[in-house]
């Protein structure tokens, strides 16, 4: 494995999603996954029912949170906890995601302290909000560095405006069409994104949206899912999806598609 500071951001989108799927793996799985992404598993976090993996090479280290296992009623009781609490740092956070991280946080932050590897931070879903929460508190650790990049796919939203705008790690945030996982918490409950958004829309390019270019992707998506028998709001949340998706915007590869107007 190359130093990911050498990929293009392209292929570090590839990559971390990648890593971002394995981390739904069983254990054995993952670790022969990761080898194949040319890493190795040097921790296995499991903390009443938070998880994540320290992967790691010759020059990097990263860490991917898991996201929400629908069978797992602790994953959906956090996800469900949107009451905005007191972080650790500024402002107020999602009490059930910054629950999740206060399990992990202690024994993450005590594997990279003394690190001088290159770290960085990915997660989907659940997994997204936790890796977000995490990188921001290497930024206000003095035991910790700060992380190169933070790579999210289908995220939800995390903190308030405060806490948004004193993130400084260089965040890339995928997301997905009409995911409904990255629309809340609601927007009115005081929550907001971070980062710079990448969306992928109904017909899985890439494109810089407006408002109103947006809502009618978003109907034209619901309308393809429709056509093909799906719900398009969870379909497209998959981080199956969100691959192949990443792996063709690598490749260059452009799905026809109608001019916006």
């Amino acid at each position: 494995m190359t130093d990911i500071s050498t990929l293009s951001f392209s292929e570090r989108s590839v990559l971390f999603a990648k890593i971002s799927q394995l981390a739904y793996y069983t254990d054995t799985a993952t670790r022969k996954q990761a080898k194949r992404l040319g890493f190795s598993v040097r921790e296995f976090y499991n903390c009443s029912s938070a998880q994540a993996y320290l992967l790691e090479t010759d020059t990097d280290i990263v860490i991917a949170c898991r996201g929400t296992e629908p069978h797992q009623f602790a994953d959906l009781k956090a996800d469900a906890n949107a009451w905005p609490v007191v972080s650790e740092t500024i402002s107020r956070v999602h009490a059930g995601f910054k629950g999740y991280v206060d399990y992990l946080w202690p024994l993450v932050e005590e594997d990279i302290h003394s690190s001088t590897k290159r770290l960085w931070f990915t997660g989907h879903s659940l997994g997204a909000a936790m890796a977000t929460l995490m990188t921001y508190r290497c930024e206000h650790c003095s035991r910790t560095q700060n992380a190169e990049e933070l790579y999210t796919y289908g995220s939800p939203r995390v903190g308030w405006p405060k806490y948004i705008k004193a993130f400084k790690t260089p965040h890339h945030r995928w997301v997905n069409n009409n995911d409904i996982v990255t629309r809340v918490p609601f927007w009115i409950m005081g929550y907001r994104h971070s980062g710079e958004e990448h969306y992928v829309n109904a017909y899985g390019n890439v494109r810089p949206m407006t408002g109103w270019q947006r809502a009618k992707d978003r109907m034209r998506g619901l309308w393809f899912g429709i056509k093909k028998g799906k719900v398009d709001s969870f379909s497209d949340h998959a981080i199956g999806a969100y691959v192949n998706h990443c792996e063709n915007y690598h490749r260059g590869q452009e799905n026809p598609q109608r001019l916006y107007r």
